[in-house]
């Protein structure tokens, strides 16, 4: 039983009006015994400790009908009280060493519940990396200490577990959180700062990344079944477990099976915790993108109405602390849009669509012959424009052309006025890069030249350039 060890009025004063003062006198005493080879310290050190606590502007309060005499008592006459009630309380001990020098020791189950308190008020998150990798050092150094090591792993497993069901629940409880949120500030803040940096950025990330699992699942699996099968291992496990635990034999050997499966069936049905955990960060950062969202939407239409309605009678359900089945007290409900339901459908609640009143004559389809004439002459158009289409093998042609016996060629030179001359060049310039073609092109300086004002080049034929 818990209290067999622990005093009955061991949290006394965690719970006392002047817990915060206990707490903060707690937490420097034990700042200072941690420092020493072990837990005890003359009281001497510890009262001017908290002499110096008292007397400083940050220290706390003691409750007046806490202390003995308010009116005439000094710091340390504080810390000496603070050391007083701290025993009764059984959170440390004194006892006098061979030099007649009491010193204070604080209690084993204190030293425990200090630990965890300490981890609690500064938001420590697990490091699964640290337990799945403790777990596949020792599932791999079997041979030495298999009682010891089975032991330490069944330890782990337990802390990676509880771990993640920790993690599991956090989340949920910042998604309960979420509707508490009024504001779009409140819910950004809420998921880029107090979620993305004591979650995600802290466990979900690196679960995900270097605290995965399945990194060391597998091996760690087959390692476990291979010790479930070995004889071998198996009674050195035993043996080691039995006196370490002071079991008998038969015992030992059941306990060292139960602890391979136990572990081994968590690993297994870790994903489902995972998928959870999973779902549930999925969930959160929909939920509160979506009651920004929500929040942030503003429109004269119905939707936007309903939204500022319920948003009203959400802001005065608040203040004036009704149950939300009694909005209805409200007396801004008189004047508002009242929403209701149907009990049940009838032909009056459901729309009944509009249906065309005109009958659908089909009509015959005539036979015609077609006109040659007009065929042929579509049939030219067709052809005349394939013949205007520039591809790059006319623009080729059309620069032979026009240089014919010359080598090089300005294309300023040329009467731009004329058909479609100035839209050549266009496409002159443009295939100019290309290496398949039978030209090349060397920049000039701008000119003005019909109406036309560009970058005037010159065309050269590679052939003939080289001949020269």
């Amino acid at each position: 039983m818990l209290f067999d060890v622990v005093p009955d009025n061991f949290f006394g004063p965690l719970a006392a009006p002047g817990k915060l003062v206990y707490w903060e006198c707690i937490c420097r005493l034990f700042s200072v015994t941690s420092r020493q080879l072990s837990f005890g310290v003359e009281r001497d050190v510890l009262v001017d400790e908290l002499q110096y606590y008292f007397e400083s502007a940050m220290s706390a309060d003691i409750p007046e009908e806490e202390l003995e005499d308010a009116g005439s008592m000094t710091s340390r006459d504080k810390a000496n009280f603070m050391l007083r009630r701290l025993e009764s309380y059984g959170w440390i001990y004194i006892d006098v060493d061979y030099s007649y020098v009491q010193r204070v020791n604080f209690r084993d189950y204190a030293i425990q519940v200090i630990k965890a308190l300490l981890a609690v008020s500064e938001e420590r998150r697990a490091e699964y990396q640290g337990y799945i990798y403790t777990i596949y050092n020792l599932a791999r150094a079997g041979g030495t200490n298999p009682g010891l090591g089975l032991l330490q792993i069944a330890e782990n497993m337990d802390a990676l577990i509880t771990g993640l069901k920790s993690l599991n629940a956090n989340i949920k409880r910042y998604i309960d959180e979420l509707t508490k949120h009024s504001t779009v500030a409140e819910i950004m803040d809420a998921l880029l700062n107090d979620y993305y940096t004591n979650v995600v950025d802290k466990a979900y990330h690196r679960l995900l990344t270097s605290d995965n699992v399945a990194k060391f699942r597998p091996e760690i699996i087959e390692q476990l079944e291979a010790n479930s099968r070995s004889r071998r291992f198996l009674n050195a496990a035993s043996k080691e477990i039995a006196e370490l635990k002071e079991l008998t034999p038969e015992e030992a050997d059941e306990l060292v099976l139960e602890l391979l499966h136990e572990v081994i069936d968590a690993f297994r049905s870790m994903d489902e915790i995972l998928d959870e955990i999973n779902k549930k960060n999925t969930r959160y950062q929909r939920a509160a993108i979506n009651r920004a969202r929500f929040l942030l939407s503003s429109s004269e239409d119905i939707r936007g109405q309903l939204k500022d309605i319920l948003i009203f009678m959400n802001e005065r359900i608040q203040e004036q602390n009704i149950d939300y089945n009694a909005i209805y007290e409200l007396e801004e409900t008189d004047r508002l849009i009242r929403i209701f339901y149907w009990d049940y459908l009838n032909t009056d609640s459901l729309y009944a669509p509009v249906e065309g009143k005109k009958e659908f004559v089909p009509q015959e389809i005539p036979d015609e012959i077609p006109d040659e004439k007009a065929r042929e002459e579509k049939r030219r158009k067709m052809l005349l424009k394939l013949e205007r289409t520039l591809s790059p093998d006319k623009i080729d042609a059309c620069v032979r052309e026009w240089l014919g016996d010359r080598k090089r060629m300005l294309a300023s030179e040329l009467p731009l006025s004329e058909d479609d001359t100035f839209i050549k060049l266009i496409y002159i310039r443009l295939y100019g890069q290309r290496k398949r073609m039978g030209y090349r092109l060397e920049m000039k300086d701008t000119v003005e030249r019909e109406g036309f004002r560009f970058r005037d080049f010159e065309m050269i034929w590679k052939e003939r350039q080289r001949d020269e």
